[in-house]
């Protein structure tokens, strides 16, 4: 508690300004509980509607998306065969593990079966849970038997009921994480439309429902939502307890069930490493992003048997040179421009070569060859010479492992998405080079608090994780398109936060001499609900045209190919 004492000797004319400023301040302190209250309720009344909204345009997205399958299918008519048969490639094999585990007789049964399982691969017994993503299938088949819905609702539905669910949780991700950068729920309603009007790009979990990704990127989305808000400065010990709890379990789930997870992992590794390297995050938080990231991968690689492709991968290399390079290089971040521009460059080649030395030592330990055909692959795919391997000339035939078509981004500008989406881009890079350079040229201890004022007011730190995130993914997607998932859907985040961001239209205005609160105010609203109703007025006929069409599934072949084996399996059963 805090006390004014009048000093001795002190002139009248001191005394009564100070009492005047005094009674001021109690003025102030009357008026402020009525403002106080009035900002709060409309704080409160703010985050119930862009949370109900959230969850509304969650839930309509997961029914729309369950729609189309049933009415592209005829899902609910026809028989459990040609149920199963729908779910081509690779979902068929990981749906069939979800039926085996149900088929067992006891839960011990059906895990025994899938550690030593000889079936998948011919003349060889190996371990599923060891070899492939499938503890998803293995979680589900549990909570199957344990819930009491066996006799309402049979075992595919709330299998791809789940995974419509899950899409739900996805688009309410993005949402939040659009609203958390702009400060605005609009931001995060346009986001989600431009995602269900992208859906070509941004989304195939009508058609390939059981496919790792569709279970892995909510997860990612969460942990995207998760790692935006954590940046935020000045968090509450407890909030940022309980995000940072968040944000290992979404990590955790999203490793754990998509078999691409270390090549994500070690991309958003090189997020928190460029931030990091220019001084444009906090150095604790990505310590302890760095820590989440290895510690998420190797409770995978402990469930998954100590897989060695997770144990001789890159990212782990790469995470541990890190750590151990900044340790060594204490005073990274002092001097002058060039001073730290050479170590910067030296750190960059530290890590390097730290990566490599301990990625063969441990490739050299566990006798790893298995993800040699993935270097090929890369290899050949950019032109560094060709390759005899099978794998990888299998990659290299699979259009999904080619380059981003050229007609995806016609589609996108048709829902102005891209147009806006390179916008905000090309914004908030020059802002983040003029940041970069700001930092690395001023780097006394003197100015460091106002240095990083001023990053949070020009470039907050949430934002320019967002922006090399979608910069490298981005470059991910274009060079495989069947990453382009990971890409478009940060796009629709990315695009609707710049739209509605108080700080672009600031600097915008500011650059055409037309600075104004007011203007900046109509600005970030009058836009995105402009936008929103140019998608309702051209797209909402033709998805209500597509809810409205109805189709069968028809494949008579496969079918009595199916049959026959069947028939052909209890014939042989029955002989024995």
């Amino acid at each position: 508690m805090m006390s004014i004492r009048q000093r001795k000797g002190i002139r009248t004319e001191e005394v009564s300004e100070n009492f005047s400023a005094q009674e001021e301040n109690v003025k102030l302190e009357n008026k402020l509980p009525s403002g106080y209250t009035n900002g709060r309720l409309w704080k409160i009344l703010s985050l119930t509607i862009g949370g109900t909204v959230a969850l509304c345009i969650g839930l309509l997205t997961s029914v729309y998306l369950a729609t189309l399958h049933e009415n592209d299918l005829w899902f609910s008519n026809i028989k459990e065969v040609e149920r199963e048969i729908s779910f081509r490639t690779e979902c068929g094999l990981y749906y069939s593990y979800y039926k085996q585990m149900l088929q067992a007789p006891t839960l011990k049964q059906g895990l025994h079966g899938l550690i030593y399982d000889n079936k998948t691969e011919s003349m060889r017994t190996i371990n599923l849970l060891e070899r492939m993503n499938i503890y998803q299938e293995v979680f589900l088949s549990i909570l199957y038997r344990v819930l009491p819905i066996q006799k309402y609702l049979e075992p595919v539905y709330f299998y791809i009921y789940t995974l419509f669910g899950l899409q739900a949780i996805c688009v309410t991700a993005l949402y939040v994480t659009s609203w958390l950068l702009s400060g605005t729920w609009l931001s995060g309603l346009l986001a989600a439309f431009w995602y269900v009007t992208n859906r070509i790009d941004t989304t195939r979990v009508e058609f390939t429902i059981p496919l790792r990704e569709n279970w892995a990127l909510p997860f990612f989305a969460i942990q995207i939502a998760a790692i935006t808000y954590f940046l935020r400065p000045n968090l509450q010990p407890l909030s940022e307890r309980l995000i940072l709890l968040a944000i290992f379990i979404s990590t955790f789930l999203f490793s754990l069930t998509w078999q691409f997870n270390q090549f994500m992992m070690l991309t958003q590794a090189l997020v928190l490493f460029i931030l990091d390297s220019l001084d444009m995050l906090p150095a604790v938080k990505v310590t302890w992003l760095y820590g989440i990231q290895i510690t998420s991968l190797l409770l995978v690689c402990t469930l998954q048997f100590f897989n060695s492709m997770i144990l001789g991968s890159l990212f782990i290399s790469f995470n541990l040179s890190v750590l151990i390079a900044r340790k060594v290089q204490k005073n990274l971040k002092t001097g002058s421009f060039f001073t730290r521009l050479g170590k910067l460059l030296l750190h960059l080649f530290m890590v390097l070569c730290l990566t490599l030395f301990f990625n063969n030592i441990m490739k050299k330990i566990l006798n790893l060859k298995s993800d040699e055909h993935i270097f090929k692959f890369l290899k050949a795919k950019f032109g560094f010479g060709a390759t005899r391997d099978f794998d990888a000339n299998l990659y290299l035939c699979e259009e999904a492992f080619g380059l981003l078509p050229f007609n995806t981004f016609e589609r996108l500008s048709d829902t102005l998405l891209f147009y806006a989406y390179i916008f905000v881009l090309s914004i908030t890079v020059m802002v983040a080079i003029a940041v970069a350079l700001h930092n690395l040229s001023d780097s006394t201890n003197q100015q460091s608090m106002g240095k990083m004022e001023k990053c949070t007011i020009e470039l907050k730190p949430e934002t320019a994780y967002n922006l090399i995130h979608t910069i490298l993914f981005g470059f991910l997607a274009l060079s495989t398109m069947r990453m382009k998932y990971l890409w478009t859907s940060h796009m629709c985040v990315f695009a609707s936060f710049g739209l509605c961001s108080h700080e672009i239209w600031a600097l915008l205005l500011k650059l055409v001499h037309l600075y104004n609160p007011k203007r900046i105010r109509i600005m970030r609203y009058l836009v995105p609900i402009l936008i929103l109703l140019y998608l309702c007025y051209k797209f909402w006929p033709g998805m209500m045209d597509e809810l409205s069409e109805l189709r069968e599934f028809y494949d008579p072949d496969t079918v009595e190919l199916m049959n026959w084996i069947k028939n052909l399996i209890v014939k042989k059963h029955s002989f024995i």
